[in-house]
């Protein structure tokens, strides 16, 4: 990891490259992993992310010439220019769509034009938030540099609309959220049905443990089709229940009337399950938490939701469950996967003397597998979104 100040010379140093001039200011968002909590936050229900210490950096400066113009070092000769007046959802597409859906969102207040540089190490595609970690950045950038009277809360919906509506994933706002919202040293457990929310202590490392992140090395991305089918089953299962949101039903003997013998009713079943037992889950998980209960208890829900991910919700891939098995079998307390699903990287609790024995079995299985070494690496509960300079 490099430090804040190597950050902002290497923002600054290639905004001047690209623009010709010197950025107003940098920014940074962290990209996050969720200890436990996954697709419950568009179905009303609880939270429990933590900030990774990977950023995403915008430089941004201000223009006269009514354009925006986006360049970023992981896509260098690819600066995108185009007038604010027709930015529209998927124009600009690709990487570029989500800082301009963010741009977008707050055209109001930019139509004299924007130069934005972005730069990260938030792995893209790895079930890490790095999409959110942009819209984030760029978004506090800005609210500072324009004077926009808007508060954290806000700016999680702004970038929330911008991967939404602008960019066409069906996302919650789980990952904005733990981008603008988290701190060090906490997680954030959050209500996405009333947005209260409470920072958790989390000292892994004081009881001698660590939490290992392990990226699979199979991308995904939350535009497909994949993810906006089990938010459109969740939908359905709600709407069959007579409920606005699952998070509504607490006990899974209400869901039994979707279980009528269907193949559909059957899969409604199994996807409203997982939502209910996810959010029994994130409970239990806060309440070892506040209380002097050993974090290594919180291993087996881990796990838990693996299978229900798994089984349940249906969006882990082979290699994904490769990891949670490998990973338990060397010692790990519990293991799941992490994020949208269908790729991405899976997360372990572990003991800190025994991190090199996991990443290892999880390694030597990807071999026996014919499959690349997974990038791994431990994370601590980092700080949100902020002004570098």
């Amino acid at each position: 990891m490099i430090s804040d100040e190597q950050m902002v010379s290497r923002a600054r140093k290639a905004f001047t490259e690209s623009f010709e001039h010197a950025p107003e200011g940098v920014w940074a968002a962290p990209g996050r992993v969720n200890v436990i909590g996954e697709h419950t936050d568009y179905n009303g229900g609880y939270v429990l992310p933590v900030a990774l210490p990977h950023t995403t950096r915008a430089a941004v400066a201000r223009r006269d010439d009514g354009l925006v113009a986006i360049a970023s070092l992981q896509h260098p000769g690819n600066t995108v220019r185009t007038a604010i007046e027709d930015l529209a959802p998927g124009h600009p597409d690709g990487w570029a769509g989500y800082p301009a859906g963010v741009v977008h969102e707050l055209r109001d207040g930019v139509a004299s034009g924007l130069s934005i540089l972005v730069d990260g190490d938030v792995p893209a595609g790895a079930g890490l938030s790095s999409s959110a970690a942009l819209e984030c950045a760029v978004a506090l950038a800005l609210r500072d540099l324009l004077g926009l009277d808007l508060a954290a809360a806000d700016l999680v919906d702004v970038a929330r609309r911008a991967e939404n509506d602008f960019v066409g994933a069906p996302t919650g706002i789980l990952d904005q959220s733990a981008s603008l919202l988290c701190t060090a040293g906490h997680a954030l457990f959050l209500d996405t049905q009333d947005r209260s929310s409470e920072q958790v202590p989390l000292d892994l490392e004081a009881a001698g443990l660590a939490l290992l992140v392990i990226d699979s090395g199979t991308t995904h991305d939350h535009a497909d089709g994949g993810y906006g089918d089990r938010r459109r089953e969740c939908e359905e299962a709600a709407a069959r229940l007579g409920v606005g949101l699952l998070r509504e039903i607490t006990d899974v003997a209400d869901l039994g009337v979707l279980a009528d013998g269907t193949a559909e009713g059957n899969v409604l079943h199994r996807r409203a399950r997982h939502v209910v037992t996810e959010n029994a889950r994130v409970l239990e998980v806060v309440d070892a938490l506040r209380g002097d209960a050993d974090p290594r208890a919180i291993g087996r829900i881990l796990t838990a939701g693996h299978v229900s991910l798994r089984d349940d919700f249906e969006i882990s891939v082979p290699l994904l469950d490769a990891i949670v098995d490998a990973a338990v079998g060397a010692g790990a307390h519990g293991a799941r996967m992490v994020g949208g699903g269908f790729g991405g990287s899976a997360l372990a609790l572990v003991e800190v003397d025994r991190i090199a024995d996991v990443a290892h079995a999880v390694t030597d299985r990807f071999a026996r597998e014919s499959q690349p070494a997974p990038r791994t690496f431990t994370v601590v509960p980092s700080a949100g979104a902020r002004r570098l300079t």
